[in-house]
């Protein structure tokens, strides 16, 4: 029994998804993005090696962390900085925040951290990612818990203000967002891929049924894990890699996602 609670807990799974999109600039064909999320401060191996490899094996073009790379119940920096420090020696790296960066009260200092080491720190912010003469679109909001209040109003003002900004519909678009409960606000706006996390899989996941509990959403929560569309956005939800109110997962392995990008132009 201890075996496989350790095995549930500490082996990493690699989920391979590929999206095909005639928005997909032929550039891009292939491009892989690694997504990473919910580490709460977790180790795998020393020096995060035994993560490191699996990134490794998918020979990244991209790297995305969307949020809780710290746990603000048992806050400890080291091996989430030791992490990041050594992705952006492996591809360029954007990361949103979650809910745990900003209850944990100390996310400037973190900020300033993870900006000296490279990380692309991205706070209702957009940016081109380019390759040869072609380029794609990444937006990367805060998530909402760095307001002080829980107004759904004031919670979804910053988002609803990048995601207004976003390109025409022709440009191919990336969102960076924690939570994926926000699905029918993201598809209102002219978003093709969506990477979040936030739902922990549902923790304990069961045949037929998913996960059981998500924060933000409850009991047999909708958004857990995998793949979800609504109107023209794709969106990709992470099981997450680490634990924090509830410690520990059931048939719910710690879950790093390989994206590969088709351009259907290239066919």
């Amino acid at each position: 029994m201890l075996f496989f609670f350790h095995f549930q807990n500490n082996s990493i799974t690699t989920t391979e998804i590929h999206i095909d999109s005639d928005k997909i600039p032929a550039e891009f064909h292939g491009y892989t993005i690694v997504q990473l999320s919910d580490l709460h401060s977790k180790s795998f191996g020393k020096d995060q090696r035994l993560l490191l490899e699996k990134v490794d094996e998918s020979k990244p073009d991209l790297i995305v962390f969307t949020g809780d790379l710290i746990d603000s119940k048992n806050y400890d920096e080291e091996a989430s900085l030791l992490l990041m420090q050594e992705l952006v020696k492996r591809a360029p790296v954007y990361f949103v925040t979650g809910n745990h960066e900003w209850w944990a009260g100390t996310f400037s200092s973190l900020e300033e951290k993870l900006g000296d080491l490279g990380v692309i720190v991205m706070r209702n912010t957009a940016a081109e990612i380019t390759r040869g003469n072609q380029s794609v679109r990444i937006l990367g909001v805060d998530d909402p818990a760095i307001s002080p209040h829980e107004d759904k109003e004031e919670l979804t003002r910053g988002i609803e203000q990048t995601l207004a900004n976003a390109p025409d519909e022709n440009a191919f678009t990336i969102l960076l967002s924690h939570r994926p409960e926000w699905l029918a606000l993201y598809s209102v706006y002219p978003i093709d891929l969506v990477f979040s996390g936030h739902a922990h899989g549902g923790q304990v996941r069961l045949p037929f049924i998913g996960g059981l509990v998500a924060p933000s959403q409850g009991m047999l929560p909708t958004y857990t894990a995998g793949t979800y569309t609504m109107n023209e956005t794709t969106m990709i939800v992470n099981r997450g890699l680490g634990n924090s109110i509830i410690p520990l997962r059931v048939f719910n392995r710690p879950e790093m996602i390989e994206m590969k990008l088709n351009s259907v132009k290239n066919e």
